[in-house]
């Protein structure tokens, strides 16, 4: 049995925790709920103030504020387990405890600004848990929306092809587990300069890559037992395609990889999850090459 680590959100309701005892109960998982709360009691000064004792009340609300929530969309006899941390940064201790290797995935809930973006915490788990991360919108799941995985078929490492064949395999037993559709895209981005340039054109260069794509394309189709036309290509930026794929599929999850980049090198050039994930309105899990 595999087992799933839920990161709460703050407040009453909890798309994470909604999603996670879901995902848990059709894919056999057993579900730990991590909930984190923490309050400034060192401001209390003055006689007769027991920060312990308001440490301890703070904390026996956030469990009960959890629980309601726990009970709300858990199935009788579904395995969850509930952890209550005092914390105030909270993503090292969730990379510390995705690194334990018991962990099939972390889902935590997006959080949305005016902009759709995301709090510095969604970055670090993208970028350094060892664990696939799940990023889930606060939309509702639908039971015929499709399962789109996003992989890179025209790479030559054995890194991303290895990568390739993890994201097939997650998106593969997700579509299985929903009893949904399952679409596989893959992007062909042609070099903009040369295209303008007239050097390259664009129609023969999609066709060559997608040639080339083949030898790949046949070994994941025979590893999954799926049909080569499912893998699908189209051309222009991977984000792009990615993100118009999935509106015009109204797919409810992309499976994809994320190099994880760290750094100044990420705040500079970003990564391609990030970016997807800046413009998607739908749960994305996000899947990190072998060590």
């Amino acid at each position: 049995m595999g087992k799933l680590l839920v990161v709460a959100d703050q407040g009453d309701t909890c798309t994470a925790i909604e999603r996670g005892l879901k995902l848990g109960r059709r894919l056999g998982h057993s579900v730990e709920v991590v909930a984190f709360v923490h309050a400034p009691l060192k401001r209390l000064a003055g006689a007769g103030v027991d920060q312990v004792s308001i440490k301890q009340q703070v904390l026996e609300r956030r469990t009960a504020q959890v629980e309601a929530i726990i009970d709300k969309f858990a199935e009788e006899g579904q395995k969850v387990a509930l952890k209550v941390v005092w914390l105030k940064d909270i993503h090292p201790w969730i990379i510390k405890r995705a690194a334990s290797g018991k962990f099939d995935a972390v889902i935590k809930t997006s959080r949305q600004t005016g902009n759709f973006g995301y709090t510095s915490t969604d970055w670090h788990l993208l970028r350094e848990c060892t664990s696939p991360v799940l990023i889930a919108a606060e939309n509702k799941w639908h039971r015929t929306k499709p399962i789109l995985a996003a992989l890179d078929l025209g790479t030559r490492s054995r890194r991303k092809r290895e990568l390739n064949f993890d994201v097939l395999a997650h998106a593969v037993k997700l579509a299985e587990a929903l009893r949904v559709e399952l679409r596989i895209i893959s992007a062909i981005e042609v070099p903009t300069l040369l295209a303008d340039l007239d050097l390259v054109d664009p129609i023969s260069y999609t066709r060559e890559h997608r040639e080339a794509m083949l030898p790949h394309i046949r070994k994941l189709a025979e590893a999954h037992d799926l049909p080569e036309k499912a893998f699908r290509t189209k051309r222009g930026p991977v984000a792009k395609v990615i993100t118009s794929e999935a509106a015009s599929s109204r797919a409810q999850l992309v499976v994809m990889g994320t190099v994880g980049r760290s750094g100044l090198k990420a705040r500079v050039i970003g990564n391609t999850a990030e970016e997807v994930l800046r413009h998607l309105r739908t749960d994305v899990l996000a899947i990190k090459p072998r060590h």
